[in-house]
């Protein structure tokens, strides 16, 4: 396998070197800066040449448009609610042409624009590039993905990541950040599959706890398999969650936000940007924030204190280098969950029947859990030409978990020792988590946008390096009483108590693994017309599983290859296309250990693999005003890994998951702004055992689910700066257990409905917010049932100078 590995790796080089040396400059490059009437750097600012090409200026002001044909073009910068800027600029084959362009607006009035909502189509934010790891528009990639933006965060008033997510189509909360070791984050359902938000910025951000919104730029979600970019490791079958953090630009600016609502929410956070040398070429930012909530249940808490220098460095035209760090620190009680028997026939098929009590946690803020978290990434980017850019990027995680994790567990058969055959009593368990995971990820990607002969190539070539370490010293878990929702009664939910019942239990011994996986990856987006384009892309990942100990049984190796195909057709330029996909994701699969024939026997497994066939198309109408995507999906997994019986597994198991997606972010005039998007998804088990053949799986979450999000702030007149806020979400009906054996428990459909208002005036800005505005009773789940939270109140006021 390693001779296939090393035979590709020269592959790829000869094409790299290959692509080179046949790039034609048969066009020019336009680039510049703009700038309001005080010198000061405009972000988000529109630049066109009116039916050849469009950007958006960055946070530094600085834009480029590539590939233009040669010949003279009038360059446009524009922000709705200002007067555009306008300037011509000649372009000969192969050079650079450079035209900066200053608005008749000061700094501030642009700062007052987009507060205001002037800005057109503020929640739409899709030109990215992490979802093809290329410079490459929406309607030019052949992939679905969903990306919510900063500015719909703050006009929600969104103060933790779940409520964040909750804004993009086709994802849905199984359950909460647990804390535990390993797997603490969160979970959500995508297209029929479990996932987690385990990518920052396009790299290894894992974390055992929940993540923090300070610092979030926008969330990408990217649908479907993704094997071919982005491995197997962190994503999953229905996609990957990606979260792009706020970077330096070249302005000073401070903002401090302070809210405070319901269950004793206190929270400040601070954004600080500004130049550190007199060239602007060093520029640092830093965020950060103090986090303090309780539960709306009778116990519970969650504080947090947060941290996220970045640095950057233009050392000159070509070599530049950025440094970004986080640093969570963070403690609390687990959410509550009850889990379901997985073995036995449930009690109860219904929540009436359950007698569950979700104002209870059944615990107490004595049994806390810390989650600090560290992420560290720094990369150098070059340009080696005006066709071909180098980057390279490492990057480093530490996760812990270390206190006391507890849940609820339905099929207690006895209370002392007296049977238990009605519904209401549940049991609880108890461990003491000592867990670390650590990781390191490496890459070098060279990215291309150059022709050969007549025809326009994006390539991206890269090799990548991953490592992580699972460090565990955790307890086993021991039983700590039993409870029965329907009997008060004082129960001693001392640190003391849990740790006299953990010894019962006992320790696991401290275990150690390590998994590495050694990448390359290809990527090409050929124009075959310039409305007609191709992507064609592959990767080989080669899996290395160090065991459990040092045993050479324990130890694997397995190589995988994923490829990835897409058409785009635009039947009007830079506005509407329709676009096919296929795509494959995979699962390396670690040794394990089962039994056979009575004895243990380590035994390996084939990769998972997934595959995609998609269709739909894209739209960005009426400059820029309406953006959207309709897509429908069929994605087949096979050679699934399935669970036999108590330590015993077999390979061989399919599932297929099929769908119909839809979004429409529009901004229909002025202040007004609409984010929207339905999901429909049916997922089956079709090869499997006969407790779940034919069923729905547990991960995929409802089968129907709708967001919307209306936003109005008044551009002008005396009440200039006044915005209201009204949407919601809802969810079919889910079956959070659906075996033959053990039955089928499903949790009702609901509907979530939220409003906000908010007023700018000057640096100052005020909001409220209302979540839950009916005091809707509603839970999720996954074998599990997890209570949410009811009506909820929240104010803010913020200052920015």
């Amino acid at each position: 396998m390693l001779k296939i590995y090393k035979s590709y790796l020269s592959t790829i080089a000869m094409l790299f070197i290959g692509l080179v040396s046949f790039a034609q400059e048969n066009t020019g490059t336009v680039k510049g800066s703009i700038k309001t009437s005080d010198g000061i750097s405009a972000e988000a600012v529109e630049v066109t040449i009116k039916g050849i090409a469009n950007t958006t200026a960055d946070k530094n002001g600085n834009y480029i448009l590539k590939n233009i044909p040669t010949g003279t073009y009038t360059v446009t910068a524009r922000l709705v609610g200002l007067a555009p800027a306008s300037g011509q600029v000649t372009v000969t084959a192969g050079s650079i042409a450079v035209l900066d362009l200053a608005l008749k607006a000061s700094n501030q009035q642009l700062k007052e624009v987009v507060v205001s909502g002037g800005k057109k189509n503020k929640y739409f934010a899709k030109e990215s590039q992490f979802v093809s790891k290329m410079p490459l528009s929406n309607l030019e990639n052949p992939q679905v993905y969903s990306v919510i933006a900063k500015e719909l965060l703050a006009d929600q008033l969104v103060t933790n990541f779940d409520d964040a997510l909750r804004n993009a189509p086709g994802i849905d909360k199984l359950w909460s950040s647990s804390g535990r070791g390993g797997d603490g984050a969160g979970y959500f359902s995508l297209r029929g599959f479990a996932v987690q938000p385990t990518l920052v910025n396009g790299l290894p951000g894992l974390t055992n706890g929940s993540l923090d919104v300070s610092n979030v730029e926008r969330i990408e979600v990217l649908k479907g398999p993704s094997g071919t970019l982005y491995g197997s490791s962190l994503i999953s079958y229905g996609g990957l969650i990606n979260t792009v953090t706020k970077q330096p630009f070249d302005n000073k600016m401070v903002e401090v936000n302070y809210t405070a609502g319901s269950y004793g929410l206190n929270r400040i956070t601070a954004d600080v940007n500004t130049p550190l040398d007199a060239d602007h070429k060093v520029l640092f930012r830093m965020n950060a924030a103090y986090h303090d909530e309780s539960s709306f249940q009778d116990a519970g808490f969650r504080k947090s204190r947060f941290f996220a220098p970045s640095l950057s460095y233009k050392v000159n035209e070509k070599l530049s280098f950025l440094f970004n760090a986080q640093f969570l620190i963070s403690e609390g009680t687990n959410p509550t969950m009850l889990f379901f028997n997985r073995s036995y026939p449930l009690r109860t098929t219904t929540l009436d029947g359950l007698g569950y009590d979700n104002r209870k946690s059944y615990t107490s803020n004595a049994l806390s859990m810390s989650n600090p978290v560290t992420t560290v990434q720094a990369q150098m980017n070059y340009k080696i030409s005006d066709e071909w850019n180098s980057q390279i990027i490492v990057s480093r995680g530490t996760a812990k978990s270390k206190g006391y994790y507890t849940y609820l567990f339905e099929g207690v058969a006895s209370v002392n020792n007296v049977p238990v055959s009605g519904n209401g009593i549940f049991s609880r368990y108890i461990t003491n988590q000592n867990s670390t995971t650590e990781t390191t990820d490496i890459q070098q990607n060279f990215t291309g946008d150059f022709k050969i002969g007549n025809m326009r190539n994006r390539v991206v070539a890269g090799l990548d390096y991953y490592l992580a370490t699972s460090i565990n010293n955790s307890s086993n878990y021991a039983l700590f009483g039993s409870v029965n929702p329907l009997v008060s009664a004082a129960e001693n939910l001392t640190s003391q108590a849990a740790d006299n019942a953990i010894a019962t239990a006992g320790y696991g011994g401290n275990t150690r693994s390590t998994q590495s996986i050694y990448s390359a990856y290809v990527s090409d987006v050929f124009n075959i017309t310039p409305a007609l384009s191709a992507m064609a892309s592959l990767r080989i990942d080669h899996f290395r599983n160090a065991g459990l100990s040092v045993a050479a049984a324990n130890r694997y190796g397995q190589t995988a290859l994923s490829p990835k195909f897409g058409l785009v057709y635009q039947v009007i330029q830079d506005q509407l296309s329709v676009f096919g996909n296929y795509m494959n994701g995979f699962k390396n699969v670690a040794p394990i250990n089962q039994l056979v024939g009575g004895a243990n026997v380590i035994t390996t497994f084939d990769p998972e693999h997934a595959n995609q066939l998609e269709a739909g198309i894209k739209s960005d109408l009426f400059d820029g005003k309406l953006s959207g995507s309709l897509s429908y999906y069929d994605i087949k997994v096979s050679n699934i890994v399935l669970s036999t019986g108590l330590n015993q597994y077999t390979q061989g198991g399919d599932q297929y998951s099929k769908g119909f997606e839809a979004q429409i972010i529009a901004n229909p005039f002025d202040g007004f702004n609409i984010i929207a998007g339905y999901s429909k998804n049916k997922s089956k088990l079709t090869n499997a055992g006969a407790n779940v053949q034919g069923r729905r799986p547990v991960a995929a979450g409802p089968e129907d689910l709708v967001n919307l999000w209306l936003s109005y702030k008044i551009t002008q007149g005396a009440a200039k700066g006044l915005g209201f806020g009204f949407g919601g979400n809802y969810a079919g009906e889910n079956n959070i257990v659906n075996d033959a054996t053990v039955g089928v428990f499903t949790l009702p459909s609901y509907t979530i409905l939220n409003a906000s208002a908010s007023y700018a005036t000057g640096a100052f800005t005020f909001g409220l917010k209302l979540d839950n505005l009916t005091d809707k009773e509603y839970y999720k789940g996954w074998t599990t049932l997890e209570p949410m939270r009811p009506r909820t109140f929240s104010g803010s006021i913020g200052y920015r100078f």
